[in-house]
């Protein structure tokens, strides 16, 4: 009766490893959750929506777009923390992914031993803007205002441990600045209260603010990278300002929850990859002040784990207390 049994549960195990094979080779053959910690209209919303148009393409399966808002990231990671490891639940995160352990006593998640990297999709410069009525045309103006009156104005985000927030505190920081930080969760109120001029400045990742560029209705003081941005090449850069110390822009890629099969990680990794190399996907990106950036899964892994080092010194030196 035992060798029965241990025939039986043998054949069992090998019936379900060939099934979990069989369901690999045919991947995907439902759709596809890709879940951004942010709004629509928020620079990882259209990179998110690119890459999944774009898979939805190739697969014939819908990809669908679910934006988690909250916490500046903290509950769209969670909820793919905790996903089914099937390759049908990913996300596209930046930053915050990692920041959000660090100022969070309990974020609920563990930002590499609970995800599987898959690739990093791509980097993009972040930009200082002004409100419309606020008196100021450079980089410099703005420094002699905020010193002029410390406390009196503020940077919006959108939300605390985001990297709108993370790259305002660096701002203030360097600047030498009094400003108070406000958090958002909607991209639309941050919109509506800076063209009112009741938010005063914020460095945005370039996707998120590029309509309103576009349309006039902000203005750009300065990208924070060392070459201008492609997509605006008319704003001037830090150091070209007078600010060389400051420097920040932000990155985005994909993840899928940890013990998610390698075979469909290989396939996901090797299939956006594809896209990303595809000029009409890297020319959408451009105009929209992105640039595709992938590699292997083990890539975006290294960095990821190279950022949360230098993001949390950066924390540190901030003296932000984890809450």
């Amino acid at each position: 009766m035992n060798v029965t049994r241990k025939l039986m549960a043998a054949t069992g195990v090998l019936l379900l490893a060939a099934g979990a094979a069989i369901a690999q080779d045919k991947y995907p053959i439902k759709p596809i959750r890709m879940v951004v910690p942010f709004p629509p209209g928020a620079a990882s919303d259209f990179l998110a929506r690119a890459v999944g148009q774009k898979l939805n393409e190739l697969y014939g399966q819908q990809i669908i777009i679910d934006n988690r808002p909250g916490a500046g990231g903290l509950v769209g990671s969670t909820i793919v923390a905790t996903g089914s490891p099937d390759g049908y639940t990913l996300a596209l995160v930046g930053q915050p992914h990692l920041v959000n352990t660090l100022i969070h006593k309990a974020p609920g998640y563990r930002p590499f031993d609970d995800f599987a990297s898959v690739t990093e999709v791509a980097s993009m410069p972040n930009v200082l803007v002004v409100a419309p009525n606020l008196a100021v045309k450079s980089v410099g103006d703005l420094i002699a205002l905020a010193k002029a009156k410390p406390g009196q104005l503020n940077f919006g985000s959108a939300g605390v441990g985001s990297s709108s927030h993370l790259a305002g505190e660096m701002f203030k920081s360097t600047a030498g600045i009094d400003v108070v930080h406000i958090p958002f969760r909607l991209l639309g109120d941050i919109f509506t209260e800076m063209v009112a001029g009741r938010v005063h400045l914020y460095v945005f990742p370039l996707p998120a603010v590029m309509p309103m560029l576009q349309q006039g209705k902000l203005r750009p003081l300065a990208v924070a990278t060392p070459k201008r941005a492609v997509a605006i090449p008319n704003v001037p850069t830090m150091a070209e300002s007078g600010l060389p110390a400051y420097q920040s822009d932000s990155w985005f890629g994909i993840v899928a929850p940890a013990r998610t099969p390698r075979a469909i990680i290989a396939k996901l990794n090797k299939d956006i990859v594809g896209i990303l190399q595809q000029p009409e996907l890297k020319d959408r990106f451009l105009r929209q002040g992105a640039e595709p950036v992938f590699g292997t899964p083990a890539a975006f892994l290294k960095l990821q784990q190279d950022e949360y080092v230098r993001i949390r010194k950066m924390v540190k030196d901030m003296g932000i207390q984890p809450k």
